[in-house]
């Protein structure tokens, strides 16, 4: 018979998840995973990631603890520089206008090195992450942004290395089991039920993890929480995280926190299909944005594209490009900066883009811009290019324009060298900044600030990001939180145990 009592359940099944429930078994305790999808779509949104950590780290010899296969060439043709803590801190509290708790935070950052070669001991292996965080220029990589490592494999990768950890320390995984309330006690929570092979089920736990995600794959509760038309955006990764675990913690008294009207969205496929598909993950990003410009139906531009570097703007820019007529954009490069667009974002089946020699050829290919205004645009914006200043996509270049309604402030290089591309895009969201308040020991907290006893979170479905956030400090904050909620809960079951144990009649 079937065990239906546990010390630890973690109900999810990505990054979060699986720390969570490694760190909660290496404590000694029994744990069990509950895991919504198949196992052939097992993983969560971390699956449909990139695998990568942002870390702080200060140079070659931190990376080599990260990545120790380093050949020789890559580390004579890169600079790999350095991301303290304070950075760090800096582009956290920028990037969320400093309404990111600064607690939770300052966890993050300094346990954030830590827990990457904890992951790495459990047997996921790394890579520097070239092409997104790193171009060649006059023959040398430059580390930018903050984000050197990435897990081979990519998110697929990571969540395989992890789970075959899980497998190998005995965590049992229940796949196509759906949590759908907590159970509560006296002493707090017991437990959950979940439903699978459409069967009710009540499994006890001496302490719960919640690590399933947000509510990003809910339309009725994206048009209710983040507003109209969200209900039309496409929605990343996995189709399962339709909110179940803040419902269920909400349910028993828990606190909501974070941005409920924001998440992290992108630039994406214009006609990708409404959920992520692993087998389709790479090629809806849409992140060479920088190097070229983006106009909307009416052929104008509507955004800095180079206000910043890609990973401190592309998570908020899905939304500016679905507040555009129709809720799409076109984005326009010339063979200038071909090179620098990524292969498996912008040269793999399934995108939708037009070619020309000429802009006016162009632009009647793209078939729903504005053709007048279009050419405009453009003869506008190459006029008011600075080409004074150099070229330099490893670095914030300060290559801007002069005397336009929005200005793009660097990496602006006139669009005047066929052949010109344009590539079209709508709205992905990743996730919802919507969640669930915690300390940091990442106790589910309630209305008053208390921990509600025996339950943790971890992850996107945690109230920690605001407007926006440092690009791959999602999957940091999951494993950071993730580990810390799995020992804690590990810690509470089994001082629970004890105290049953005193009661029980001698």
């Amino acid at each position: 018979m079937e065990n239906t009592s546990y010390d630890v359940i973690v109900v999810g099944g990505g990054n979060a998840a699986l720390c969570a429930a490694l760190s909660a078994r290496e404590q000694g305790v029994s744990v069990l995973m509950l895991e919504r999808a198949s196992q052939d779509k097992r993983g969560g949104n971390s699956a449909f990631t990139g695998g990568s950590f942002r870390m702080v780290h200060h140079g070659l010899e931190d990376i080599k603890k990260v990545v120790p296969d380093l050949s020789a060439e890559e580390i004579a043709g890169t600079d790999f520089g350095e991301y303290t803590a304070e950075q760090y801190l800096d582009d956290l509290g920028r990037v969320t206008q400093y309404y990111i708790d600064p607690d939770l935070a300052e966890v993050l950052v300094r346990r954030s090195t830590d827990t990457v070669h904890w992951i790495r001991e459990r047997g996921v292996r790394f890579l520097p992450y070239y092409g997104r965080y790193a171009f060649k220029h006059e023959g040398r990589f430059k580390f930018f942004g903050g984000v050197v490592a990435q897990a081979v494999g990519e998110g697929v990768g990571l969540v395989d290395s992890l789970f075959k950890a899980a497998d190998k320390q005995g965590i049992k995984i229940r796949y196509e089991t759906q949590a759908t309330a907590l159970l509560r006690g006296r002493s707090g929570i017991e437990g959950v039920h979940v439903i699978a092979d459409g069967i009710e089920q009540e499994i006890r736990g001496r302490a719960v993890v919640l690590a399933c995600g947000g509510f990003e794959a809910n339309r009725e509760w994206r048009t209710r929480y983040l507003g109209p038309g969200w209900d039309m955006a496409k929605v990343r990764g996995s189709r399962y995280n339709t909110g179940d675990g803040i419902r269920m913690a909400l349910d028993i008294g828990a606190q909501p926190y974070g941005q409920w009207s924001g998440c992290h969205s992108v630039s994406w496929e214009r006609y990708a299909p409404d959920f992520g598909d692993l087998s389709l993950r790479s090629n809806s990003y849409r992140h060479g944005y920088p190097f070229g410009i983006m106009v909307n139906a009416e052929g104008k531009r509507f955004v800095d594209e180079g206000a910043d570097f890609r990973n401190f703007t592309y998570a908020k820019y899905g939304r500016i490009v679905l507040q555009q007529p129709a809720s799409y954009a076109w984005q326009v490069f010339d063979s200038q900066v071909g090179h620098l667009l990524m292969k498996d974002e912008y040269r793999l089946r399934g995108v939708t883009k037009v070619q020309a020699n000429t802009l006016e050829e162009l632009v009647d290919r793209m078939q729903d811009v504005n053709r007048a205004q279009f050419l405009e645009t453009v003869l506008e914006y190459n006029r008011a290019v600075n080409r004074d200043v150099p070229f330099d996509p490893n670095g914030k270049d300060g290559r801007c324009t002069v005397g336009l309604a929005i200005n793009k402030s660097n990496w602006a290089n006139p669009i005047d060298k066929p052949p010109f591309e344009a590539f079209a895009v709508g709205c992905g969201v990743t996730f919802t900044f919507g969640g669930l308040k915690i300390d940091t020991a990442a106790h589910v907290l309630d209305i008053s600030d208390t921990p509600l006893p025996g339950l943790y979170a971890a992850g996107e479905l945690v109230g920690l990001f605001y407007f926006n956030y440092p690009g791959s400090s999602g999957l940091m904050a999951g494993a950071v939180f993730g580990r810390i909620a799995g020992h804690q809960a590990a810690t509470f079951a089994r001082c629970r145990a004890v105290q049953q144990i005193d009661r029980s009649p001698r």
